[in-house]
């Protein structure tokens, strides 16, 4: 399994898109785009999960890391768009009552 990461600035945040699966092997990859966007001072960041086949608690680990690390700098950190599968591990895990879902980039971007 692969992943690809999609970079975007909408309005005054930056959408990080992962295409395909996140889990042990690309978990790494997705932190490193991650990482690197918060070291430039990215404060306002979606990850957009529309095509985003799966998630591992290694791809969790990532969005908990991420979410402490944005809001330790005064940040905001959405996860949108996930598939019914995501939907289910993030609710599953109790990851949605700790991140901010939106069932859509639209929503999350309007701030609904």
């Amino acid at each position: 399994m692969s992943l690809e990461i999609k970079l975007k600035e909408i309005q005054d945040k930056t959408v990080i898109a992962f295409i395909g699966t996140l889990d042990t092997n690309t978990s790494p990859v997705a932190e490193d785009a991650i990482l690197e966007l918060l070291d430039k001072g990215t404060k306002k960041m979606l990850i957009d999960l529309e095509q985003t086949r799966y998630v591992s608690s290694a791809g969790l680990r990532v969005f908990l890391a991420t979410a402490k690390r944005i809001m330790a700098n005064s940040g905001t950190l959405v996860l949108c768009h996930p598939n019914e599968i995501v939907k289910d591990i993030l609710t599953v895990s109790g990851f949605n009552t700790i991140i901010d879902v939106k069932p859509t980039v639209k929503d999350a971007l309007n701030g609904n």
